[in-house]
């Protein structure tokens, strides 16, 4: 049950720390798919260019010894506001905290366990908006987030072989 939960914060300097629980997280959650599609296999490289941002944060759940899931991102840089492109006109406020990966195990999916590592991840609140990806095959998981206040501004390809993700925001009224 979310309700046990440790929740642990961690910041750029605990990456050399927590990347194989990262990593191993992954693996565990996407285990049935990893066999299947080239671009999970790129989760390490996504960590670490990630974790390389000197205001990375994360935070790890944890029931007793066993992780149940993480959530990270790091602040947008001034200018870089990827999501931009998708509003018009954009917003001008434009502190922005990009909300990288969310993955609970499946064990504790379905127990709040994933609203409470997002509420832990952007309860900061210096963060004008918030920002995300979605990949557009997995309308329950953009419906849950939909659910925490976001709402979807376009759709973007990042890379020529990742999926179609919805671009997501949440904290300012939208259209």
């Amino acid at each position: 049950m979310a309700s046990a939960l440790e929740l642990r914060h961690y910041g750029h300097g605990d990456l050399p720390e927590i990347r194989q629980t990262l990593l191993d997280v992954h693996a565990d959650a996407y285990a049935d798919q990893m066999s299947d599609e080239e671009f999970r296999k790129k989760f390490p490289w996504f960590v670490d260019h990630w974790g390389g941002h000197p205001e990375f944060s994360c935070v790890i759940a944890y029931e007793g010894d066993e992780v149940v899931g993480f959530a990270y991102g790091a602040p947008g840089r001034e200018g870089r506001e990827w999501w931009r492109e998708h509003l018009d006109p954009a917003p001008e406020k434009s502190r922005t905290f990009h909300f990288s990966e969310l993955m609970v195990r499946e064990r504790w999916r379905k127990t709040g366990a994933s609203e409470r590592l997002h509420r832990a991840l952007m309860g900061a609140g210096w963060a004008d908006l918030g920002a995300l990806l979605v990949d557009v095959t997995h309308p329950r998981v953009q419906a849950l987030y939909e659910s925490w206040g976001y709402r979807k501004v376009g759709e973007d390809q990042p890379f020529p072989d990742s999926p179609v993700f919805a671009v997501m925001l949440v904290g300012l009224p939208l259209p």
